[in-house]
């Protein structure tokens, strides 16, 4: 009897992992650039952590308690959508604005679709581009050492092109009187939001992920790779490598490549699909950074790749074996 085979339902191979280790371990790989940014910006930048984690965990236990669903705020989801969406304002940005968005990712992003699995875009991200179009004054607008002024990639964007980049990092935009360079944009004492300054702490955290295998290398190897060369060939900058590494490092592109393209749910699952989404995000971040109005683009480049998900997994999913195989030795 020992020798019999047991039959059972799928999935058949399992992993130890679950959604609230994935979850917290996301949180935790956070925290160098958490901790940074609240050293960088001071006690508001905490403060409106705080407002955002808390409000996204109340209202997700509120509503599932409203609609009589299972409690799921121990899974960390909801904390983390709080965290992402504080790490992508300002420090100036108003409480109760933060406030309203953290209300906007939970119910309108994550529970109107059925919850966490069931969210066609990243919650942090939709509720960003919601807070941009409602109040896009307050969500551009910057201070860094109590001196309101331009982030370094607007500087980069509104300066001369045929000017050397590394003199416009140096000089400033002549109104901040904040000089920045390269060094500075990959430290972090710099001008922008919460968590996208400092590249170092970003890279700390992402390489934590890549090790435990939270996370896949293709996306945001493929997504900073495509966005690269994107760069270099339309930058109309040619082969400047000081450019490149300022576009790189500024802005929300570590961010959103670690930590927000990665997302499961929202993000392909298929190896060749990852390639393709990686590809696709560089891309439309190229196109928004260097041609569009604004200096910055990963936000509405990750929401747009998000939709295109489900299309890019049909055409890049494997055969199964033995199906639609060589016919007729042909």
């Amino acid at each position: 009897m020992s020798n019999l085979l047991n039959i059972s339902s799928s999935p058949h191979v399992r992993d130890k992992s679950s959604t609230q280790s994935i979850m917290w371990c996301v949180v935790l790989a956070l925290m160098p650039a958490t901790i940074f940014g609240i050293f960088n910006f001071g006690y508001k930048a905490a403060i409106l952590i705080v407002a955002c984690m808390a409000t996204c965990i109340l209202t997700e236990f509120i509503w599932q308690k409203a609609m009589k669903l299972p409690i799921t705020i121990s899974d960390g989801s909801a904390a983390l959508t709080g965290l992402l969406l504080a790490l992508n304002l300002s420090s100036t940005f108003p409480v109760w604005m933060a406030v309203i968005g953290s209300v906007f990712a939970i119910i309108i992003v994550k529970q109107l679709f059925g919850g966490l699995g069931q969210n066609f875009m990243n919650p942090a991200l939709g509720a960003r581009c919601f807070l941009m179009v409602s109040f896009a004054g307050k969500m551009t607008s910057f201070t860094y050492d109590g001196v309101t002024g331009a982030t370094p990639l607007n500087i980069i964007k509104n300066g001369d092109k045929a000017a050397d980049i590394a003199d416009i990092l140096a000089a400033g935009d002549g109104t901040t009187q904040v000089s920045t360079s390269v060094l500075n944009m990959f430290i972090g004492n710099i001008g922008g939001t919460i968590g996208e300054t400092s590249a170092l702490a970003l890279l700390i955290g992402a390489a934590f992920l890549l090790v435990i295998k939270v996370i896949n290398w293709k996306i945001p190897v493929f997504y900073i790779g495509t966005f690269a060369v994107f760069a270099l060939i339309f930058g109309g900058r040619g082969f400047d490598i000081t450019y490149l590494a300022a576009e790189i490092c500024g802005g929300g592109l570590m961010l959103g490549a670690f930590f927000m393209a990665t997302d499961y749910v929202t993000s392909p699952i298929t190896p060749k699909g990852q390639i393709l989404f990686g590809v696709l995000l560089g891309v439309l971040t190229g196109v928004f950074r260097i041609f569009g109005a604004s200096a910055e683009g990963v936000s509405y480049a990750i929401i747009i790749c998000n939709l295109l998900v489900p299309l890019i997994e049909k055409i890049t999913i494997p055969v199964p074996f033995g199906k639609e195989g060589i016919k007729d030795g042909n």
